[in-house]
């Protein structure tokens, strides 16, 4: 039940995994975080960890901004056998390792600060989608509008007396503030000076000084853009969890007897044997054992067209089953399925906060208790020592205590990164984390792997020429019958291609592989051999002519082996991993974007050099070991680079743990890659790191646009304050309306 305390990678960059420091989710009842200290998704509370201590996890449905997690934190951290909490707030679910005998102690602790706790069960892990909690009546709302617009109407025609005016805003204001009230009240207590606490000071200001319609209509204008703003932000929230919704929950599975019947997914074992029908969601990760069809997995890859599946062929949970009838036999749980990591990632990257996010938290950490300081001495100062009067100056402290909350500033962030996440995801690249999304747009240098990145990693023949005239038409069928009793890879492609051509294979008696230079056997009597240039060197069948023949091809980045009986060479073969046509695309791409290039392979420089031309590459580096890849990493950033590196095997490690982003062949079953890597492309296509690098460009872009308008507004209507020109009601629509503002701009990233 030990969960870990920190998920940082082995990186030498900073990878900051600490919560999101100003994710503004809100819901009905849950309004805004402004101000609040960003606190860790994982916040050990002792030292050592005991081995008695057990974890108990409960949804709490008001739990979902950094606002509720410090309270919980505090709160919580006072108690005694708290060892360790664990926030999940896209699924509002707390985990505490504990050594307490039971929850109550935990429930209450939380109930004390107007939460209510609900205790999930040992096998629930949090992970599916939090219930959407009930939503609030809208009639208290609209009735409270309508008291509060009478109470001004009344209030300018003179036309009854005052009490009647504090009667209706005060119907207002405990129609729709009674919330508000209560969670100021709660922040005030922890001294901390959120939204809800300043909106709670101002509005009762504005009833001590007998500003009865304004104190009622800004309590009601900050109510209904709350409800605006959640549903706005709940937005975002969806874009996430709505891939907890691709996956089925029933499953056709194979029972002992023979039978199908549906079973719930989270129920069925590993090995099982499950059916999905032409139209069905596939509900867990499998190979396909048969049947033949074509999978839309979009959901998981990002590929806009369908694939092809037959026996042998792997499906992920949460793609769609689209021609034909397939089984398959389930390779991971529901809980660790391909589409089950994806979504445990994505929330995890909430964690690692952009520089601009980390920025803004310490700058609203210290912006709001300043602002709240300077309000108090606008109040007291001038009427104290200025001569001023007293109603003037203490009103526009509470204009300038709701105009200046950095709600705006504070909102813009989190909403823009969680919407690129989402956006990226959806496009099949995980990112795991804002610090990567914002990164992604200073690279200007990108290192690649070869095998695997650039090329499929699979070897095709390109090339036969027969060299021995009497062989004409037998050359190939003899070559494919010695390379299909062997498992190296360029045998098996030169029996490939014989099989595609339907050529007719041999009985091999005497077969023999000889190490590191080929095989030998006998066919119809005559003893054959298929080697490399140094069988033909060792046999003494070499020639000036052939070595010419061979040079031309090597230097193309061929391999070639050869056909040889006791008189000298039969017939050549070349074999050449091929490239994907998706490469060429990326890297023309990626020079647009202004990104340079290297390749990073251990194959001969002949090689390397010749992939690297054929996709243009600006340069390649050949007979590379791993520490060598690393090296030339080093040597890049040494040149003032700033430097990403693409590879999909543990010889790529090193080098792709000392890069600023780590790119990851994620795809074909590579479970290891979407843990370790900052950035999966999950259907292994290259273009998708120019996409990442665009969206990483346009998410700044709009992260500044937010802050201009979050501080630009705020200064004009300071001024204005400060002129005696701002009503609080015109400061309500100032702070909600920018508010508004940046997070519809934060959502344009959704549509990329």
């Amino acid at each position: 039940m030990n969960q870990p305390v920190s998920h940082e990678h082995d990186h030498e960059h900073s990878h900051d995994h600490a919560q999101d420091g100003q994710r503004q989710c809100h819901d009905a009842h849950a309004h805004s975080c402004c101000g609040t200290a960003a606190a860790p998704a994982f916040v050990q509370l002792s030292e050592t960890a005991s081995d008695s201590a057990r974890l108990s996890r409960f949804r709490i449905q008001a739990m979902d901004c950094p606002t509720e997690q410090t309270l919980i934190q505090d709160k919580l951290g006072k108690l005694a056998g708290i060892e360790q909490l664990e926030f999940n707030l896209i699924n509002r679910v707390l985990g505490v390792r504990h050594t307490l005998s039971g929850t109550a102690e935990i429930e209450r602790a939380i109930d004390s600060l107007g939460m209510k706790a609900e205790p999930l069960a040992e096998e629930d892990d949090g992970g599916a989608l939090a219930p959407q909690p009930s939503k609030a009546h809208w009639w208290p709302l609209a009735l409270s509008g309508v008291a509060a617009i009478a109470a001004e109407i009344v209030h300018f025609s003179g036309r009854a007396p005052e009490w009647v005016v504090a009667a209706l805003a005060l119907a207002a204001i405990l129609g729709c503030g009674l919330g508000t009230y209560k969670k100021g009240w709660i922040a005030l207590k922890n001294r901390n000076l959120n939204i809800n606490a300043l909106m709670s000071i101002a509005v009762t200001g504005a009833v001590l000084i007998g500003q009865w319609p304004e104190a009622a209509m800004v309590m009601v204008l900050f109510t209904v853009a709350e409800l605006i703003e959640a549903r706005s932000l709940d937005r975002a929230r969806n874009a996430i969890g709505g891939l907890m919704q691709l996956t089925p929950d029933m499953a056709t599975v194979q029972q002992a007897d023979g039978q199908w019947h549906e079973v719930e997914v989270r129920h069925v074992a590993i090995g099982a044997q499950v059916r999905v029908r032409p139209g069905e969601r596939i509900g867990l990760d499998g190979e396909v054992t048969s049947g033949q069809s074509s999978v839309d997995q979009a959901p998981i890859t990002g590929e806009s067209l369908p694939v092809e599946k037959a026996a042998g062929d792997k499906l992920f949970a949460g793609t769609i089953n689209q021609a034909g009838a397939l089984e398959y036999r389930v390779t991971a749980a529901a809980g660790q399925s391909t589409l089950a990591r994806i979504i445990k990632a994505v929330e995890e990257a909430q964690g690692a906060r952009a520089p601009t996010q980390r920025f803004v938290d310490t700058f609203s950490r210290i912006y709001t208790p300043a602002v709240f300081a300077f309000a108090l001495a606008v109040a007291v100062i001038p009427p104290l020592f200025m001569g001023g009067a007293w109603y003037d100056w203490v009103y526009r402290a509470l204009v300038l205590l709701v105009v200046a909350c950095p709600c705006a500033l504070v909102i813009s962030t989190p909403v823009t990164i969680v919407s690129g996440l989402a956006a990226a995801a959806r496009k099949g690249i995980l990112i795991k984390g804002g610090v990567y999304l914002e990164g992604g747009r200073k690279l200007d240098f990108l290192a690649l792997d070869k095998t695997g990145t650039i090329t499929y990693g699979k070897p095709v023949q390109t090339d036969a020429k027969v060299l021995d005239p009497r062989f004409e038409g037998r050359a190939q069928a003899l070559a494919a019958s010695l390379a299909h009793r062997s498992d190296h890879p360029v045998s098996g492609a030169v029996a490939q291609f014989a099989k595609a051509q339907n050529l007719p294979l041999s009985e091999v008696s005497e077969f023999a592989a000889l190490a590191g230079r080929g095989v030998r056997g006998n066919i119809e009597g005559e003893t054959y051999h298929l080697g490399n240039h140094r069988l033909v060197e060792e046999l003494g069948l070499c020639s000036p002519q052939l070595e010419a023949q061979l040079d031309v091809l090597e230097r193309q980045g061929k391999t070639v082996v050869l056909l040889l009986d006791r008189s000298g060479p039969l017939a050549l073969f070349a074999v050449a991993d091929t490239v994907k046509d998706t490469s060429r695309q990326a890297i023309a791409e990626l020079h647009a974007l202004g990104i340079k290039t290297v390749m990073l392979t251990g194959d001969n420089p002949h090689t390397a050099q010749a992939i690297a031309a054929e996709v243009g590459i600006d340069r390649a580096e050949g007979n590379l070991l791993p520490a060598d890849k690393l090296q030339s990493i080093e040597q890049l950033y040494a040149q003032g680079h700033r430097v990403g590196m693409v590879g999909d095997g543990i010889n790529d490690a090193p080098a792709l743990a000392r890069a600023e982003i780590g790119f990851a062949m994620a795809a074909a079953g590579t479970d290891t890659a979407i843990e370790t890597a900052d950035v999966a492309l999950m259907d292994d296509d290259l273009r998708k790191i120019p996409a990442f690098v665009r969206l990483s460009r346009q998410s700044a872009a709009i992260l500044t646009q937010n802050i201009v308008l979050a501080l630009g507004i705020k200064a004009i209507f300071l001024a204005i304050t400060f002129a005696g020109m701002a009503t609080m009601w015109m400061a309500v629509f100032a702070d909600m309306g920018v508010s508004l503002l940046v997070v519809f701009n934060g959502l344009r990233l959704l549509r990329k």
